[in-house]
C-alpha cells in the first residue's frame, strides 16, 4: 500500500505543477514570449491564457508602457574642444515584444550606447555657446538617429531630454562674470533710462507749470487793466456826469499829493510846480465860501530897477559908501594926496 500511495502523491503533484504551468496569466500592459523547445511560438497578451505545459515555456515577460530611462552623464567634447558633462532621459516603448526579444541582446544597452555616440556627433559639431542655446536641436537630432535605429528593435524612442549641461568649473566662472557683467551693464542702462525719463518729465512739468503760471498771470493782468479801465471809466463819467469845476479837481489834486510820501524809501519828496495853482485855485474857492464874494486880486508886484552900473573897485580902498535911500552903492572918491615940495 505505501508505494501505491506514493505513487499517488506524485501523480497529484505533478498533476498540479501542470496546471500552474498550463494556465498563464499576464497582466494589463505586458507580453509574454512563448518558445516550444526552443523556438518561437506566439505571443501572449494581457488575460489569460493556455499552454502546453513541460513543452511551451514563457521566455521573457515585456512591460509594453512607457519607460523612462536617465543615462549618467557623458563627457563630449565641442568644436571649441572643451569637454562637458551631459545628462540625458529616454522615453521609449516597446512596440513588438518578439523583435525587442530577438533583435537585440539588451535594448537598454543599445539605446544608451547610441545615445552617446549620437550625442557626441552632434555636439562635436557645435560650439559650447551654441550648446547651451539650442537644447531643441539637439534633443531632435538624437530623436530623429534613435527612431532610425530603434525601430527595426521594437521600439519607439518618444522624446529624448538633456537633463543637463555641465562646462568646465573655470568655463562656469567665466560664464558667471560674464553674466554678472551683462547684468550689471544692463541694470545701468536701465537706471540712466529712467533718470533720463524722470528728468523729461520734469522738465515737461516744470514747463506746463510755467505755461500756466505765465497764462495766468497774462489773464490776471488783462483783467486788471479791465477793471483799471472800468474804474477810470467810470469816475471819468461820474466827474462830467456831475460837472465838476476847477476848484473840485484842485481839491482832489491836494488829496492825491500824500499819497507820493509814501513808503520808507522815500527820503526826499519833490513838489510839482503845478501845486501853486491848485493852492490859489483851493484858497479862491474857501474865501469864496466864507466871504460870500469874490476873492481880491493879488498886490502887482513892485518894479524891478534896473541894475547900477559896476564901477571898479579898489581892493586897497575901504568899503563904499552906501545909499541907505536906494540900497545901492556909490563909487568911491578917492582924496587928493598932498606930496611935499622939493626946494631946487
Amino acid at each position: 500500500m505505501e508505494p501505491v500511495l506514493i505513487v499517488l502523491i506524485v501523480l497529484v503533484v505533478v498533476a498540479f505543477i501542470a496546471l500552474i504551468k498550463t494556465i498563464q496569466v499576464i497582466p494589463q500592459a505586458s507580453a509574454a514570449i512563448v518558445e516550444r523547445f526552443g523556438r518561437y511560438t506566439r505571443t501572449l497578451s494581457a488575460g489569460l491564457n493556455i499552454v502546453v505545459p513541460f513543452i511551451d515555456t514563457i521566455r521573457n515577460r515585456i512591460d509594453l508602457r512607457e519607460q523612462v530611462v536617465p543615462f549618467p552623464p557623458q563627457p563630449v567634447i565641442t568644436s571649441d574642444n572643451l569637454v562637458v558633462n551631459i545628462d540625458t532621459v529616454i522615453y521609449y516603448q516597446v512596440t513588438d515584444p518578439r523583435a525587442a526579444t530577438y533583435e537585440v541582446a539588451s535594448y537598454i544597452q543599445a539605446i544608451e550606447q547610441l545615445t552617446v555616440t549620437t550625442l557626441r556627433n552632434i555636439i562635436g559639431s557645435m560650439d559650447l555657446e551654441s550648446t547651451l542655446t539650442s537644447r531643441e536641436v539637439i534633443n531632435a537630432g538624437l530623436r530623429g538617429v534613435l527612431d532610425e535605429a530603434t525601430g527595426r528593435w521594437g521600439i519607439r524612442v518618444n522624446r529624448v531630454e538633456l537633463k543637463a549641461i555641465e562646462p568646465p568649473t573655470s568655463i562656469q566662472d567665466s560664464m558667471e562674470k560674464q553674466m554678472r557683467a551683462d547684468r550689471d551693464k544692463r541694470a545701468a542702462i536701465l537706471t540712466a533710462e529712467g533718470a533720463r525719463q524722470a528728468q523729461i518729465l520734469r522738465a515737461e512739468g516744470e514747463k506746463q507749470a510755467a505755461v500756466l503760471q505765465a497764462e495766468g498771470e497774462a489773464q490776471a493782468a488783462v483783467l486788471k487793466a479791465d477793471g483799471e479801465a472800468a474804474a477810470i471809466r467810470t469816475v471819468f463819467e461820474a466827474i462830467h456826469e456831475g460837472d465838476a469845476d476847477q476848484k473840485l479837481l484842485a481839491y482832489q489834486y491836494l488829496q492825491t499829493l500824500p499819497e507820493l510820501a509814501k513808503g520808507d524809501a522815500n527820503k526826499l519828496w519833490i513838489i510839482p510846480s503845478e501845486v501853486g495853482d491848485a493852492l490859489k485855485g483851493l484858497g479862491g474857492a474857501f474865501q469864496g465860501v466864507t466871504g460870500g464874494g469874490a476873492a481880491p486880486a493879488a498886490p502887482a508886484p513892485a518894479p524891478v530897477q534896473p541894475p547900477a552900473a559896476r564901477v571898479p573897485v579898489d581892493p586897497a580902498a575901504g568899503p563904499r559908501p552906501v545909499d541907505t535911500e536906494n540900497k545901492t552903492a556909490r563909487p568911491r572918491v578917492e582924496p587928493t594926496r598932498q606930496y611935499p615940495k622939493i626946494d631946487e
